[in-house]
C-alpha cells in the first residue's frame, strides 16, 4: 500500500512541476506534422508564452530565442479525444457511481485526466459521465484557473436518457429509489428542462442517448428510444442556447432521425447503412465511431458479468463485419470521421490504439492523425486555438521517437508533451 501511495504522490508531483518555456522558444525536431496535411523536415516551432508565433524551417528561429532540441523526434499537434468518460473505471459502472462521492470522483478523475495528458491527450470532450453531480466541470474550472495542470476539457455533464434507456438503471427492484448514472427525462417538457439543467451546471455540449446501448442492462442498441417530439425539444432548446448536440446512436433508424434533426455528431454509429452515410454527408454531421472500446472489452472484460452484453455484441460476427464495411464506406465517401475512444478506464496509452483502428478501416495515417487533431478541433468549434500547429494557435504539441506516418502505433509512445507553452513531459 505504501508503494501505491508513493507512486500516486510522485505522479501528481511530476505533472505539477511543469517547465514553462522561456519568453521566446524555438522547438526544433527532425520532422513536423502540422495537422493541416503538411510535413516539414528539420523543422522549428517558435513559441512565445502560450501561443505559437511561427512554424517552418530552422531559418525562422529568432536570434534571441531559447532552443529546445527534440533531436530526431516527430512533432504533431496535441491529441484530442472526442469521447471520454473519466469517471467510469469499472465494469459495473451503472452502480459504481453510487459508491463514491462526487468529490472522490473529482480527485480520481483529475488523476485520470492528468495521466491522459502525459500520454499526449491535450484536449478531451466528455460524453456525459457517471456522477450524480458535475465533478468534471469542477475539474475543468480548477484547471482553467491554473490550480492544476490538465488537458482542455469540453463536453456534457450527463447523458440524457429516457426511462428504461441506456442511462437508466434497469435491473433493480421497483422499490429502490436509485439515482441513475444518466439524466432520465420523458416527453418534450422534461427534455427541455434536462437541457437547461445541463447548461446551468456547466455543459457546453448536450449528450443524448437516442437509441439503446451496448454497455447497459435491459435495453437493446437496435431500438430507438427518443420520440420525434422529444428529439425536437432537445434540439430547439440546445440551438437557442448555442450548444451543440452529440447523439449516442447505434440503431439505423435512430442515426437517421438524429442526423435529420441536426445533431453535430453521431457517437458509435454501429448499425450504419448507406442512407445514413449519405445523410451525414448532406448535413455535414460528424461520425465518432469509438472503435478501441470494443478491443478493451474483449481484452479486459471478456469474463465480466456486468458487461456480458457488450462483450457478446462486440465479437466479430456478421454485425461487426457489416459495421466495419459501412465505416470504411463512410471514410471513402468523405464523411467527417472524428476520433473518439469511449474511454471507460483505459490505461493511459490504450486510447491511441484508435488511430490504428481507423487505419485498418481505410484511412491513411495522415487522415487518422487529422481525425484526432484537426477534425476534432473543427467539430469542437475550437479550430482557431487547437488541432493544428500554426501561428496564433495554442502551443499544444506532442512528440514521438519514430515516424507515425509509417508506423501509426508510435502515437502509443508519446515522449514529449507541451500544453499552453508548458512542458509536462520530456523523455529523452
Amino acid at each position: 500500500m505504501r508503494l501505491k501511495i508513493y507512486y500516486l504522490a510522485l505522479t501528481i508531483w511530476s505533472i505539477a512541476s511543469t517547465e514553462t518555456l522561456a519568453q521566446k522558444t524555438a522547438i526544433v525536431c527532425k520532422q513536423l506534422i502540422d495537422g493541416t496535411g503538411k510535413v516539414f523536415q528539420n523543422a522549428a516551432i517558435i513559441v512565445e508564452a502560450d501561443r505559437i508565433i511561427a512554424v517552418g524551417s530552422r531559418n525562422i528561429i529568432p536570434k534571441d530565442a531559447t532552443i529546445t532540441d527534440l533531436g530526431d523526434y516527430t512533432v504533431l499537434p496535441g491529441l484530442i479525444d472526442a469521447h471520454v468518460h473519466p469517471f467510469i473505471d469499472k465494469d459495473d459502472y451503472q452502480i459504481d457511481h453510487l459508491r463514491k462521492t462526487s468529490a472522490q470522483k473529482a480527485l480520481e478523475g483529475l488523476k485520470h485526466m492528468q495521466d491522459l495528458l502525459l500520454a499526449g491527450w491535450t484536449t478531451l470532450r466528455i460524453a456525459g459521465d457517471a456522477d450524480v453531480a458535475y465533478a468534471q466541470f469542477d475539474i475543468r474550472n480548477a484547471i482553467n484557473k491554473g490550480l492544476f495542470i490538465g488537458p482542455h476539457i469540453f463536453g456534457a455533464g450527463h447523458y440524457i436518457s429516457v426511462t428504461g434507456g441506456g442511462g437508466d438503471i434497469n435491473f433493480l427492484s421497483y422499490e429502490q429509489p436509485i439515482i441513475a448514472d444518466g439524466l432520465v427525462a420523458n416527453g418534450p417538457e422534461e427534455m427541455q428542462k434536462a437541457v437547461r439543467e445541463e447548461i446551468k451546471h456547466g455543459s457546453d455540449w448536450i449528450k443524448i442517448l437516442v437509441t439503446g446501448a451496448f454497455m447497459t442492462v435491459g435495453d437493446n442498441p437496435q431500438d430507438v428510444h427518443f420520440s420525434a417530439d422529444e428529439l425536437k425539444a432537445v434540439m430547439e432548446e440546445a440551438n437557442r442556447r448555442h450548444k451543440p448536440v452529440m447523439a449516442h446512436a447505434h440503431a439505423t433508424d435512430g442515426i437517421k432521425m438524429a442526423v435529420r434533426a441536426g445533431v453535430r455528431s453521431i457517437e458509435h454509429g454501429s448499425y450504419l447503412d448507406e442512407e445514413c452515410i449519405d445523410l451525414m454527408l448532406q448535413h455535414g454531421t460528424y461520425l465518432v465511431p469509438t472503435l478501441s472500446v470494443g478491443l478493451f472489452f474483449q481484452e479486459r472484460y471478456f469474463n465480466s458479468k456486468a458487461l456480458a452484453k457488450a462483450v457478446q455484441l462486440g465479437k466479430h460476427g456478421n454485425d461487426e463485419n457489416t459495421k466495419n464495411r459501412m465505416l470504411s464506406l463512410a471514410i471513402q465517401k468523405g464523411v467527417k470521421v472524428a476520433l473518439g475512444t469511449d474511454n471507460v478506464g483505459f490505461p493511459p496509452t490504450f486510447p491511441a490504439r484508435e488511430f490504428a483502428e481507423l487505419v485498418k478501416l481505410g484511412m491513411t495515417p495522415m487522415q487518422a492523425i487529422q481525425a484526432g487533431t484537426k477534425v476534432n478541433a473543427e467539430m469542437l468549434g475550437k479550430i482557431d486555438d487547437l488541432g493544428t500547429l500554426e501561428a496564433g494557435k495554442l502551443a499544444d504539441l506532442v512528440a514521438v521517437k519514430g515516424d507515425p506516418l509509417t508506423d501509426i502505433t508510435e502515437l502509443q509512445r508519446v515522449k514529449f508533451v507541451l500544453i499552453g507553452g508548458k512542458i509536462v513531459k520530456h523523455e529523452k
